[in-house]
């Protein structure tokens, strides 16, 4: 019973430190490409080895935290080029779930993704951008459900912590708020007509735009750097 108690306490520990480090990566306090050493690690999360060890094999499978033979564990690195095919990868799939979920969708899921736009479009327009920015991506997660696709759903939510992270290093432009509300509006008026090419087309138009808006934030702090 006891082992058994320590087992699960482990697993807990575990678990908080694994989000404490993909908080961390996310916000930007742990660099793309920085080495994770355990040692530093249990430091900076008064933890002990093992539950640090768990928490990188985990973030690994989710792809924030690489490990090679030898040489340790870093924080994933993104560059132009991976970047594209992350989101060439999302807008094939995006679009996928978008047709079969307006083939699916009730009038039940119709409120709770209009509601979840309406707490998105509040939060943005009280400079809230971070919490917008999570309410956007449940926005979406909320449309894929529908298609019913859950292993899709868990690629897509492998790829938005990469997301997540890349726009809390470079900004996510206030007047691109704008056209964000109105692809919504339009995204959600063809799920309500059941339109299942317009909800593709629509959807995969704005991951393309989502695109050149993060690529422009990408090279604008590149060229201020040199």
């Amino acid at each position: 019973m006891i082992y058994v108690f320590d087992q699960i306490m482990k697993a807990i520990r575990a678990d908080d430190v694994k989000e404490q480090i993909r908080s961390d990566i996310v916000s930007g306090a742990l660099a793309f490409g920085a080495r994770l050493r355990i040692d530093d690690l249990a430091s900076r999360y008064n933890a002990s080895h093992m539950p640090v060890r768990e928490a990188l094999r985990s973030l690994a499978g989710e792809g924030l935290v690489t490990t090679e033979p030898n040489r340790g564990a870093r924080v994933v690195s993104i560059d132009r080029q991976r970047f594209l095919h992350l989101l060439s990868i999302r807008l094939a799939m995006e679009m996928t779930l978008a047709r079969e979920a307006a083939t699916k969708v009730t009038a039940r899921d119709m409120i709770e993704i209009e509601t979840l736009e309406t707490q998105r479009l509040t939060l943005a327009e009280s400079g809230r951008y971070g919490e917008a920015v999570a309410v956007n991506q449940r926005f979406h997660r909320r449309i894929y459900e529908v298609s019913g696709n859950a292993e899709a759903l868990n690629v897509l939510d492998r790829h938005w912590l990469l997301l997540a992270a890349l726009w809390s290093r470079f900004g996510y432009r206030p007047e691109r708020l704008g056209g964000v509300a109105d692809d919504h509006d339009h995204i959600i008026r063809a799920l309500r007509d059941r339109d299942a090419e317009a909800s593709a087309l629509l959807v995969g138009a704005h991951v393309v735009k989502t695109r050149q808006d993060l690529l422009a934030q990408m090279t604008a702090l590149l060229e201020a750097s040199q």
